[in-house]
C-alpha cells in the first residue's frame, strides 16, 4: 500500500483525490508492471461487496448494508489492504477455473445401458474418501452465491480479518444507532457470537485435509486424476493440505506461479511432468495472470 499523500500548507485531499493520486504515484513507481484489467477490478469488487454484505447480515439484519456499501464506495472500503489479498486471490481463481471449464473438452455421452452400469456403481456405499471429497465439493459450493458468482466464504476467512471486518461493520451500524444503547449492547453481542460461530462450519482447508487424509498412498494418482479432469479445487485441496498450508494460500499461489516454479510448487504430490503439462497449459491461457518474468506479465497480450 502507498503512504498517504500530504501536500504541506492546503487541506488534506478527499478521498476520491487522494486515491487518484496514490494510483499515479503507484504507477510512476513502477511504469512497466502489470495492471489489473476491469475484469479484475470487477470480480474483486464484487467478492467483496458480497462478503461485507454477509458479515453485515451476520451482525444485524436490520443494516442498511446499501447506504454502508455507498458510503465505504465513497470514503474507502476499511481495512483495505487486508483485503485485497483474499479477494483478489478467490478473483483469480475462479477467473482460472471458468477459463478451463469454457475450453474443456466435452466428454462423449455413453450408451444408455453404459449410463445405467455407472448409475448402479454410484449408488453403492461411499467410501471414507468419496465422502471426503463430496465434503470438499459442499465446502467449495459455499464459496458461490445463489447465481453463481465468486463470494468469500466466512469459514474460510482468517479469524483476525474476520474480526477486523466484524468491527468495521458494527462500527458503521454504531455511529447509525448510537442514541439506542440497547442496539448498540446487541451488536457486541452478535460481534462476540459471530466469532464464536465462524469455526462450526468446515472451510475449505479443514476439507482439504480430510480429503487428503483419505485419499493416503493414492496421492499421485489423486493429484494426476484432478489435473487431468481439470478438477482444481481438489488439486489445490491436495497440494495445500500436503504442505500443510491453506487452501487460499495455495490457490494464490498456484494461479500466480512462473511454468518453472510449478514443479517445486507441487513437489509434494510427486507428479511428473508430463502430468504437469495440462496444468501448465490452463494457467499459461489465463489473461493479465499476475506473474512477473523476463517477458513482462504472463497474459498480457489477451488483454
Amino acid at each position: 500500500m502507498s503512504e498517504p499523500l500530504s501536500f504541506p500548507g492546503v487541506e488534506p485531499p478527499s478521498p476520491t483525490l487522494s486515491a487518484r493520486l496514490g494510483e499515479l504515484a503507484d504507477y510512476f513507481a513502477a511504469p512497466a508492471a502489470g495492471r489489473l484489467t476491469e475484469e479484475q477490478r470487477a470480480l474483486s469488487l464484487g467478492i467483496a461487496r458480497r462478503l461485507v454484505a454477509e458479515v453485515a447480515e451476520l451482525i444485524d439484519p436490520a443494516v442498511d448494508f446499501g447506504g454502508l456499501w455507498t458510503e465505504w464506495l465513497r470514503s474507502g472500503v476499511p481495512g483495505a489492504a487486508r483485503l485485497a489479498g483474499i479477494c483478489f486471490g478467490r478473483a483469480e481463481e475462479h477467473r482460472w477455473r471458468a477459463l478451463s471449464a469454457e475450453r474443456a473438452i466435452p466428454v462423449p455421452l455413453a450408451p444408455e445401458s453404459d449410463e445405467e452400469d455407472a448409475a448402479t456403481e454410484v449408488a453403492g456405499p461411499m467410501t471414507a474418501r468419496d465422502r471426503a471429497y463430496l465434503a470438499l465439493r459442499i465446502a467449495d459450493r459455499r464459496r458461490f452465491d445463489a447465481y453463481g458468482q465468486p463470494k468469500l466464504a466466512v469459514a474460510d476467512l482468517d479469524s483476525e480479518i474476520f474480526r477486523a471486518l466484524l468491527h468495521d461493520v458494527a462500527g458503521w451500524q454504531l455511529a447509525a444507532v448510537s442514541i439506542d444503547t440497547g442496539r448498540a449492547a446487541d451488536l457486541g453481542d452478535a460481534v462476540r457470537k459471530a466469532v464464536e460461530r465462524q469455526s462450526e462450519a468446515p472451510g475449505m482447508t479443514a476439507a482439504a485435509i480430510a480429503y487428503h487424509d483419505a485419499v493416503e498412498d493414492a496421492l499421485p494418482d489423486a493429484a494426476r486424476a484432478a489435473i487431468a479432469a481439470h478438477d482444481w479445487p481438489a488439486l489445490i485441496a491436495l497440494a495445500a493440505a500436503a504442505q500443510r498450508r491453506g487452501y487460499a494460500d495455495t490457490a494464490l499461489a498456484l494461479v500466480t506461479a512462473e511454468t518453472a516454479a510449478l514443479p517445486s510448487l507441487l513437489a509434494p504430490l510427486r507428479l511428473d511432468r508430463d502430468a504437469l503439462a495440462p496444468l501448465e497449459a490452463s494457467l499459461a491461457m489465463l489473461p493479465a495472470r499476475a506473474v512477473s518474468d523476463s517477458h513482462g506479465f504472463a497474459g498480457e497480450a489477451g488483454r
